[in-house]
Order: C-alpha cells, then sequence, then structure tokens
C-alpha cells in the first residue's frame, strides 16, 4: 500500500481521498490542509475552491489556471511544521508547512503559515496568516 500524497502513512482513499468526496468529513485544520496539498497534487480544482472560505476563494475563472499550475509542477513532498488550535472542538487555527515541487528543473517550495476556520460547519482555508 503506498503512502497518501499528503505524507500520512494510510492509503489515499483512507486518507485524503474520502475528504475529496466529502468535505464534511475533515476534523482539524491539520486534516484539511493535508487534503489541500493532495488536491493540488492531482489538480482537483473542484475541492480546491470549495475548501476556500468564501470570502477569500479566487474567482471561478481563476480555477483553470490553478489546475494548470497543479499540473505543470512535479509535486516532492509536504513538511507540517506547527499546528496552533484547529482541533476538532476549536472554530479557527493555523498550520504552518512547507510544499516541495519541482518547477522547470529547480526545487520550489511554498512555505506558509495558512489559517483555517470553520464555515457551514466544516473547516475551510481562509490564507496566509499575516507576518
Amino acid at each position: 500500500m503506498s503512502k497518501c500524497y499528503c505524507g500520512r502513512s494510510q492509503s489515499y482513499d483512507t486518507c485524503c481521498g474520502r475528504i475529496h468526496t466529502d468535505i464534511t468529513l475533515v476534523t482539524t485544520a491539520e486534516d484539511l490542509m493535508r487534503s489541500r496539498y493532495s488536491a493540488f497534487v492531482l489538480a482537483k480544482g473542484e475541492y480546491l475552491m470549495k475548501s476556500h472560505h468564501s470570502t477569500t476563494r479566487p474567482p471561478l475563472k481563476e480555477k483553470k489556471s490553478i489546475v494548470k499550475w497543479a499540473n505543470s509542477v512535479k509535486w516532492v513532498k509536504l513538511e507540517v511544521l506547527k499546528t496552533s488550535k484547529g482541533a476538532e472542538s476549536d472554530e479557527e487555527g493555523t498550520v504552518e508547512f512547507k510544499a516541495f515541487y519541482f518547477e522547470n528543473g529547480a526545487l520550489e517550495v511554498i512555505h506558509e503559515n495558512s489559517q483555517f476556520v470553520k464555515e457551514n460547519g466544516y473547516w475551510v482555508y481562509m490564507g496566509e496568516v499575516d507576518h
């Protein structure tokens, strides 16, 4: 059995795959962040939009360019560095992570401290925390 794209030891189907099918299964901010990483690996534009807070979600017309970019890079790995709040009983939380990928032959990294909140009863990505 291969590991999920998010780096956990479960298979994709029992980890992020089930969340991609039903976003309400997300129990923590970290789970949502990991599922978004897997969605970038798989270029799942619908899920990336749905898992984004309604007030910070990119315009629908940008979905195509997000999917195109996600498909154009080779995703390497995800490292979760730190979490703050974001438990099942919380309403907000942050997750600091590094997502590594190859673009044009060079190793790149997205290093972000992301804010997550509950909207409509499930976790969504709000945006990067201001430093």
